[in-house]
C-alpha cells in the first residue's frame, strides 16, 4: 500500500512534555512507520499521497476510559435499563459514536452496559460495516447487594437485561466472568461499592478483600483487563491489592490505599467531569438539588482533590475519563473537561494531562489496538487542533477548533445530525418535576395568599 506522509509544523507525541517542531508522519497500512524531522524523513516516493497540516497543532486522537456508549443520555437509572431493548441500545451507541469521534476523541473505553450492546458496536465497526472510534468492549457490571449497579429494591431483582449483573457468591461471580469472556468482552467492570456505609460515614464495600482478589484473578487468567468503581477508602484498597487495572473515582482514599496503587501498578481515572456538571449546572428546581445529590457531590469533590493530589504526588499514573453517556454528560460534549479539571484541579501540568488522555489511557484499549501516541507501531490515530492544547487545554472543549480527525491514518467525517432525544434518549414517563401544593403555586405566583386563605 502507498505511504501516506503528513507534514507537521507542531505536533505533540503524547509521550513528551514539550511539542517537536518541523515533524513528518509517514503511514503505511494504517500504521506509523516513521515520526521524526522533515529534513531525515524517508523521500516522497511517486504518486504517495502529502498531507500539509499548515499551523495547526497535531497530536495523538483522545481516548476516554469511562465513556458509557450505549445509555443514550440518560436522566436516570430507569432511562438505562427499563424503557428500550437491549436491541435499540447497541443501535443508538453506533449513532452516538459519531458524536464522541467529532469531539476528537478516536478511541474509547465502555467499562459496562447490558449484554452485547458495546462488545456488538465494536464489531461492527471492527468488521468495516461502519465508521466510528477504536472501542474497548465491555459487558454487564458485576454487582453485589449494596454496589453500584444493584439499582432496584429486592422486590425488582436484577433481570438479565440490566446494566448490572447480580453476583452475590463465589460460583455466580465465576460463571458470569467466564460468560462474559467467552462473548469477547476486553475488560471486564467491578462495582466495589455503593451507597452503603458505617455510621461515620465510611463507604463500606460491597465485596470483600478475598472475592475481590478471586475475581481479579480469573479475570486476568482469561486475559481481559479490570476497571473498578470505587469511591470509598476501603474498595480502592481491595481494588489496588487485587492488581486491577483502572480504579475510577478513589476519592476517598488514604496513604495505604496509594502505596498499594503503587505496589500494583493500577491506575486511577478520577472521572471528574460528571461531578463537576453536576454541581455546576444544578438548578433549584432539579431533582439533583432537591434531592441533596448536587450538594453531596460538592462534598466528594473536596475531599477527592485533597486526595488524589496527594496520589498524583506520590506518583499515582492517572487516565482521563468523562462518564459520558449520561444527560449531564451527553456524548461529544464534555470529553475534554476531564483534561481540564487534570489541570485546575489537581494540578497537573498540561502536557501531564494530555499524556493522561492519550498515551496513558490507551494502556485500557486491547492489545491488538496499539494507539495513544504518535510512535512507530502504533496505529495512525491523530487529530488536527486549531490552536495549542499545551498552552490552553480548555480549547479541546470547543468542537470548532477540532479541524481534523483521522482513523489509521484515513481522514473522518464524523456524521453528527441533530436528534430528537424524545424518540432517541429520553423516555422518561416522569410528568412532574416537583409537588404542586396550594403554599407551593403561592411560591410560583400562580395563587395568591388571600386566595389560599379563602379555599
Amino acid at each position: 500500500m502507498a505511504r501516506t506522509h503528513v507534514n507537521c509544523n507542531t505536533l505533540f507525541t503524547g509521550l513528551e512534555d514539550t511539542a517537536r517542531q518541523h515533524q513528518r508522519l509517514i503511514i503505511e497500512d494504517g500504521v506509523f512507520t516513521y515520526v521524526g524531522p522533515q529534513d531525515s524523513a524517508p523521500a516522497i516516493g511517486a504518486g504517495e499521497e502529502v498531507i500539509d497540516t499548515g499551523e495547526h497543532f497535531v497530536m495523538p486522537g483522545l481516548v476516554d476510559v469511562h465513556t458509557h456508549l450505549v445509555f443514550g443520555n440518560a436522566k436516570s437509572e430507569e432511562d438505562i435499563d427499563l424503557h428500550v431493548s437491549p436491541e435499540f441500545r447497541a443501535l443508538r451507541g453506533l449513532f452516538f459514536t459519531q458524536h464522541v469521534l467529532a469531539a476528537g476523541y478516536t478511541s474509547v473505553v465502555v467499562p459496562g452496559d447490558a449484554g452485547q450492546c458495546s462488545i456488538s458496536v465494536r464489531n461492527a465497526i471492527n468488521a468495516g460495516m461502519f465508521t466510528g472510534p477504536r472501542i474497548a468492549a465491555s459487558s454487564n457490571v458485576i454487582s453485589n447487594r449494596q454496589s453500584l449497579n444493584d439499582w432496584f429494591p429486592s422486590w425488582v431483582g436484577t433481570p438479565e437485561y440490566f446494566s448490572g449483573r447480580l453476583c452475590a457468591t463465589r460460583d455466580e461471580q465465576i460463571a458470569e466472568i467466564r460468560r462474559q469472556a467467552k462473548d469477547g468482552v476486553d475488560l471486564m467492570k467491578i462495582a466495589m461499592d455503593g451507597p452503603h456505609f458505617r455510621p461515620n460515614g465510611e463507604h463500606i464495600a460491597a465485596f470483600t478483600e478475598d472475592e475481590t482478589r478471586f475475581m481479579v484473578d480469573e479475570i486476568h487468567r482469561l486475559g481481559k483487563k479490570v476497571a473498578v468503581h470505587a469511591y470509598g477508602r476501603e474498595a480502592v484498597l481491595y481494588a489496588a491489592k487485587a492488581g486491577v487495572d483502572v480504579i475510577f473515582h478513589a476519592f476517598f482514599m488514604d496513604d495505604e490505599c496509594i502505596e498499594a496503587i503503587l505496589k500494583s501498578g493500577s491506575h486511577v481515572a478520577p472521572t471528574f467531569t460528571m461531578l463537576a456538571n453536576n454541581t455546576e449546572f444544578a438548578e433549584p428546581y432539579e431533582a439533583s438539588t432537591k434531592s441533596g445529590y448536587a450538594s453531596m457531590q460538592r462534598r466528594v469533590i473536596e475531599a477527592g482533590c485533597r486526595n488524589l493530589k496527594k496520589a498524583f504526588a506520590a506518583g499515582v499514573p492517572f487516565m482521563t475519563g468523562s462518564d459520558s453517556g449520561f444527560a449531564i454528560t451527553p456524548y461529544g460534549e464534555w470529553h475534554a473537561r476531564e483534561i481540564e479539571i487534570l489541570v485546575d484541579w489537581l494540578g497537573l501540568s498540561p502536557a501531564q494531562a494530555l499524556r493522561a488522555a492519550t498515551s496513558v489511557s490507551a494502556k485500557m484499549m486491547p492489545a491488538t489496538q496499539r494507539v495513544g501516541a504518535l510512535e512507530v507501531g502504533r496505529r495512525a490515530d491523530f487529530i488536527r487542533v486549531d490552536g495549542s492544547p499545551l498552552d490552553n487545554v480548555a480549547i479541546l472543549q470547543e468542537r470548532q477548533r477540532i479541524c481534523g480527525v483521522y482513523l489509521g491514518g484515513r481522514r473522518i467525517e464524523a456524521q453528527v445530525p441533530g436528534y430528537d432525544p424524545n424518540r432517541v434518549s429520553d423516555f422518561n414517563t416522569v410528568k412532574w418535576s416537583e409537588l404542586h401544593t396550594r403554599q407551593r403555586a403561592v411560591e410560583m405566583g400562580k395563587r395568591t395568599l388571600s386566595t389560599l386563605n379563602r379555599q
